[in-house]
């Protein structure tokens, strides 16, 4: 038996853990360091520049590194690297083999989502490159730095999480309040004013009003978009090619009439900051006479009115005329439409015939109108009409109290209106009890169907409901403006194209070239 006394000869590292590098090797560490503010404010400048400053110094103070750079975001949210063009770039070049370790301030400054911070941390490591966090002095190459690192992650995206809440919780409490606040950079027609509320800019309102005025004329959002290009006038956001998406917003919004919907849209993640439209999830308030008005609430109803009105007519309507969708063939039911005759020579005319016309097996039999006949109808019609004005308006008035006589429609809209908010309620009490108790799953599925039936249900009748108590609101609405333009009127001399416009529901031409003029009221008069 070998009796010699046992030995053991410590051989030392010769590669130093927190750099991986040879002990022997005499190399610098190229550095870099990253730093970020979240917002633009002078507060968060200066910290942004002192960061910069510090991190400049921090590195070349050290004989045994190399400063690469100073990497920067500003004004940019930490919870998603994705739109962070500084943190990315300094990435690139650390996978490149550019830098050997990052320095930053802490992990909230790196990034407040655990999964993105962990999944670069690993990335980097991969490739030898190491980073350090001066506020709580860990380095992702100690063997405790990612467990460190994951606990340190984890409590700077809940901090994210309850700023987030913060934030929300102060906007709708805004909201609540009343407190309108404009995206006053894009939205013409308004700035800031000094007591914080919308003001009209007024060389910015004639332009709203005259897309108002336009599209009351008869013009697609198209066609007014293609007039304020020619006329060299910006969009909202400065641009000199307006869309057609633009007009229609602008037409749609009721922040023009003086009122505001709060909380149209909302944010669903904290992390990717994903923003959907409201459909019910959240609150949202209405603020009626929140500021000054650009377009009375009156015109702007009556151009939403005329949107849906559109919209039933689908792409029949074109307006490229003001005649368009309101001539009606009394043989199909089709639309006159425009039509041009000898466009190319000294003779050309526009005439309007029926737009089914050659679309049978028979030729539709009614005659072709041009537009002096179809003017010269509606003076006809309307001078006739004025022959018992005063019957008329009698009957006008009483047709307009009864079509704004909604107390049942509203009585039902409020039961309907109580039906889905105790359904709602009923829903989320079945979620909860089966989250909790573990229900039997053919149960529960069939007391939520049976809830969501009901929702739906309600829901659709409550649409219904809705759209007949606008469509009569509508409807008094044209009544009223047909009063109103009446009244004061003993005789029509020449054609109006805003009264034909506001009076006029639709004009049905027969066969042997009798044209029925149907007025809003209800009138007919057939010449």
């Amino acid at each position: 038996m070998n009796t010699a006394a046992r030995t053991v000869t410590v051989i030392p590292p010769s590669i130093t853990p927190m750099t991986h590098l040879t002990n022997t090797q005499l190399y610098k560490l190229r550095v870099a360091a990253y730093a970020r503010v979240s917002t633009d404010s002078d507060e968060q400048f200066t910290s942004y520049e002192a960061q910069i400053d510090y991190y400049t110094q921090y590195i070349q103070r050290n004989p045994e590194w190399t400063f690469v750079k100073v990497y920067t975001d500003e004004g940019i949210s930490g919870t998603n690297t994705k739109r962070r063009a500084g943190f990315n770039e300094m990435i690139e070049d650390a996978l490149a083999g550019k830098i050997d370790l990052i320095v930053t301030k802490s992990v909230s400054r790196f990034a407040r989502n655990t999964v993105d911070s962990l999944v670069t941390i690993r990335k980097l490591k991969e490739k030898g490159v190491q980073v350090y966090f001066e506020k709580e002095n860990i380095y992702t190459f100690d063997g405790k730095g990612e467990l460190l690192l994951t606990i340190m992650s984890s409590l700077a995206q809940e901090e994210s999480r309850s700023i987030s809440e913060n934030v929300t919780w102060g906007q709708r409490k805004r909201f609540a309040d009343g407190k309108v606040n404009l995206p006053y950079k894009n939205f013409l027609g308004y700035r800031k004013g000094a007591d914080g509320f919308p003001e009209v800019v007024p060389e910015e309102a004639v332009i709203v009003r005259g897309i108002y005025s336009r599209f009351m004329e008869g013009l697609t959002s198209g066609a007014i978009a293609k007039e304020l290009t020619a006329d060299g006038i910006p969009t909202p956001s400065g641009k000199l090619r307006w869309q057609s998406s633009t007009v229609e917003s602008i037409l749609k919004n009721e922040k023009y009439k003086g009122a505001a919907l709060l909380q149209k849209c909302f944010t669903v993640d904290f992390l990717t900051k994903k923003k959907k439209i409201n459909e019910g999830e959240v609150p949202q308030y209405y603020v009626e006479h929140s500021h000054e008005p650009i377009v009375s609430p009156e015109e702007f109803d009556k151009v939403q009115s005329e949107f849906n009105r559109r919209k039933q007519l689908g792409r029949q309507y074109s307006g490229k005329s003001i005649f368009a969708t309101r001539i009606v063939c009394g043989d199909c039911g089709s639309f006159f439409g425009p039509k041009v005759w000898n466009s190319n020579s000294k003779y050309r005319r526009v005439i309007w015939q029926c737009n089914g016309k050659f679309q049978g097996e028979k030729k539709c039999p009614t005659p072709h109108l041009d537009e002096r006949t179809i003017k010269d109808g509606f003076l006809a019609a309307f001078n006739q009409l004025l022959g018992d004005k005063e019957r008329i308006l009698d009957d006008c008035r009483l047709m307009q109290n009864t079509l704004t006589e909604c107390e049942g429609i509203d009585s039902q809209i409020a039961e309907l209106e109580q039906e889905i908010e105790v359904v709602t309620e009923l829903t989320k009490r079945c979620i909860a009890e089966n989250a909790r108790a573990s229900l039997s799953q053919t149960e529960y599925n069939t007391r939520y169907n049976g809830l969501l039936q009901r929702y739906n249900t309600a829901s659709v009748n409550l649409e219904n409901l809705q759209k007949t108590k606008a469509d009569r609101e509508n409807k008094a609405d044209a009544i009223g403006d047909f009063i109103f333009r009446v009244q004061e009127l003993d005789a029509l001399t020449e054609f109006d194209e805003k009264l034909w416009l506001t009076t006029i529901e639709k004009v049905t031409v027969h066969t042997d070239g009798r044209m029925t003029f149907r007025f809003q009221c209800g009138v007919e008069v057939t010449l």
